[in-house]
């Protein structure tokens, strides 16, 4: 169902306040699983497929995406059980490259767009670089919500933006960015998680990658926590996207305990969950590469992307 464009349907002073000691805690426990042998096998298999594989830079080109994109399709030359990730993402006059690069295979093109990463510039031409994205062939938008008026109270707005860049994006999925480092407390990254579920994302996403602190594991637990609470109200199932700072296998494993252990096993898939990262993919290859001989190779066994 589509969401209404503007007006806000919720009391945001509705939402469930948050426990930031019980979220720390639990987030913490949590990490302390211990994961070996074929589970940790499993895991790291499982993680690479839900990478969005990314390369946000001012000096990217369309040589290095599309050197990406062979890495998307094949993380460890030569192994087919390894990969191909979920997506790879880049910005808006690469997604063509991209889509060529990638023609005939499941990865999916994501762009960012709304003027990524501050969202500062007007609606209208928000909504025409979703549009543009999506007719050179983007299958997912990930969009910044304005903080700005987040943090004044103009929670309407927020809600009224994401509702017309989900129109804009057709038949694309949206990834509704919060910034979660810029949002200051966990209150309010449950408050935008809900607002920007009840407005139409089908993905929440932490942040772009550019501010710190970005996908910590109680930040995430927080929204993990909002889209359980808004399965349980709705019956829809909202998916969610950590990116910013995930650059090591036990950090890429301790998101699937906080997913597994929050929502369950139906969200331990691609359409549900995705790793926003440019680093992690060799750390997991190196560690893949531990579990199968007993030793590291050396890091320049691996592509720099």
């Amino acid at each position: 169902m589509s969401p209404s464009i503007g007006a806000l349907p919720l009391d945001l002073s509705r939402v469930p306040r948050v426990d930031a000691v019980g979220v720390e805690e639990r987030a913490a426990s949590l990490a302390k699983r211990s994961i070996k042998k074929e589970a940790k096998r499993s895991g790291i298999l499982l993680a690479i497929s839900m990478i969005d594989l990314t390369t946000l830079e001012g000096k990217d080109s369309a040589g290095k995406v599309e050197q990406m994109c062979r890495k998307a399709l094949a993380p460890l030359p030569g192994d087919p059980t390894v990969g191909p990730v979920a997506a790879v993402c880049v910005y808006p006059n690469l997604v063509a490259v991209a889509k060529r690069a990638l023609a005939g295979s499941a990865v999916k093109v994501a762009s960012v767009a709304t003027g990524f990463p501050s969202g500062l510039v007007p609606l209208d031409l928000k909504l025409e670089e979703t549009r543009r994205a999506v007719e050179a062939g983007a299958d997912e938008i990930d969009m910044v919500i304005d903080r700005g008026a987040f943090l004044s109270g103009d929670h309407a707005r927020v809600y009224d933006e994401i509702a017309r860049v989900k129109s804009a994006c057709g038949e694309a999925h949206l990834k509704v960015i919060l910034e979660t480092g810029e949002l200051a407390t966990y209150d309010n990254v449950r408050r935008a998680s809900q607002l920007a579920m009840q407005a139409g994302a089908d993905f929440i996403k932490t942040s772009t990658g550019k501010i710190q602190p970005a996908a910590t594991p109680a930040v995430v637990l927080v929204m993990l926590e909002a889209i359980r609470d808004f399965y349980l109200a709705t019956g829809r199932r909202i998916g969610m996207k950590p990116a910013g700072g995930v650059r090591t296998s036990k950090q890429a494993l301790h998101l699937l305990v906080l997913v597994r252990e929050t929502l369950g096993a139906a969200w331990l898939t691609p359409d549900l969950f995705r790793i926003g990262a440019s680093t992690l993919a060799n750390d997991l290859l190196m560690q893949l590469a531990k579990e199968s001989t007993g030793r590291y190779q050396s890091e320049d066994y691996f592509s720099k992307d």
